[in-house]
């Protein structure tokens, strides 16, 4: 398993006339995809009967990044990996054309909170969560930063800083990423500003161990510009500013199914969507993210013809990219 470019942000930007034509991709096929300034498509896939299996499927789809949970995501003490399972982990990985895994730990998790118990069984979850990655071999886990739950959002920047020191602090051997989630701005949560994330990384002794993960539905919700190509370019800007060109380590690629700055996450399948084919050709074809891991976070399963959801979206992502 290889890791992804460490430094998606370190080529110029496209010309933009260039970048929505798509001119800045080759034909290609699966597997072919990390020859080309395209991302590495991928997809959050069950481990349903086993970690190892999520990979066999990864093959599957013939895509080169995989998302999985590591664990029970609902619940606080899960079982960690057997002996077994790690080895079978990795031996799959080994066989296949995977070159990007990322965990992505527990919904419960907020490291925002200010309730003493909740922080704490949070704080202990997210680091199991990360010695489970360094068990099997992943390099990156991506986590929701929290809700503040009325306190504000200062407050809640400082405590998300301060949880992920102590967690770093506890195991400063591991060899893995946490990536903070761009959110949709649901309720009291954290991260549906670009700022909010530079905040907490800057508030952070442990930056290191720091990145970002974009999600395209979240951003969209929060009111980013995606889909206009001024907007893009504007957003991309904002984004640099504030996090910092190396820091971006994955993409989620969600289309919308609610409108522009909803502030609500609902995911819905490339191009069915209020985010439009526009705003994903434009990231497809940026050679800034060439050779990032663009994650699926879409509905699985077969549509009324029995085709598998999954090929869908892919084959029209890179039909995007063509």
């Amino acid at each position: 398993m290889a890791d992804a470019g460490s430094e998606p942000w370190s080529r110029s930007s496209a010309n933009r006339s260039e970048l929505r034509a798509g001119r800045f991709n080759r034909r290609q096929t699966p597997y072919q995809e990390s020859r080309s300034r395209m991302l590495l498509l991928g997809s959050h896939l069950s481990v349903a009967g086993g970690l190892h299996l999520a990979v066999e499927a990864a093959d599957e789809l013939g895509i080169q990044a995989l998302q999985v949970f590591t664990a029970n995501q609902r619940q606080w003490q899960p079982k960690p990996p057997t002996e077994e399972s790690i080895e079978a982990f990795k031996n799959a990985l080994a066989r296949s054309g995977v070159k990007f895994v990322v965990s992505h730990a527990s919904y419960l998790i907020n490291l925002a909170t200010a309730d003493p118990a909740n922080r704490g069984k949070s704080i202990e979850a997210m680091r199991a969560e990360i010695d489970r990655c360094d068990a099997l071999g992943i390099k990156h886990c991506v986590v929701h930063p929290g809700a503040h739950l009325g306190a504000g959002e200062e407050e809640a920047i400082a405590r998300i800083a301060d949880a992920l020191d102590e967690i770093y602090e506890a195991i400063p051997k591991s060899k893995v990423r946490t990536l903070l989630e761009t959110t949709a701005g649901q309720g009291t949560c954290i991260g549906h500003r670009f700022e909010h994330l530079g905040d907490i990384i800057k508030a952070a002794n442990c930056k290191k161990h720091l990145g970002v993960c974009l999600d395209t539905c979240h951003m969209h919700a929060a009111g980013y510009d995606l889909c206009t190509e001024g907007g893009y370019e504007k957003t991309m800007r904002s984004l640099v500013r504030c996090v910092g060109k190396t820091r971006i380590r994955c993409i989620h690629l969600n289309d919308s199914k609610t409108p522009f700055a909803s502030r609500k996450d609902r995911h819905e399948h490339i191009g069915q969507g209020t985010i439009g084919d526009d705003a994903f050709r434009f990231i497809i074809n940026d050679p800034r993210f060439e050779g990032l891991p663009s994650i699926l976070e879409t509905e699985k399963g077969e549509n009324e013809k029995a085709a598998n959801l999954d090929k869908i979206n892919l084959a029209r992502l890179r039909k995007l990219a063509n």
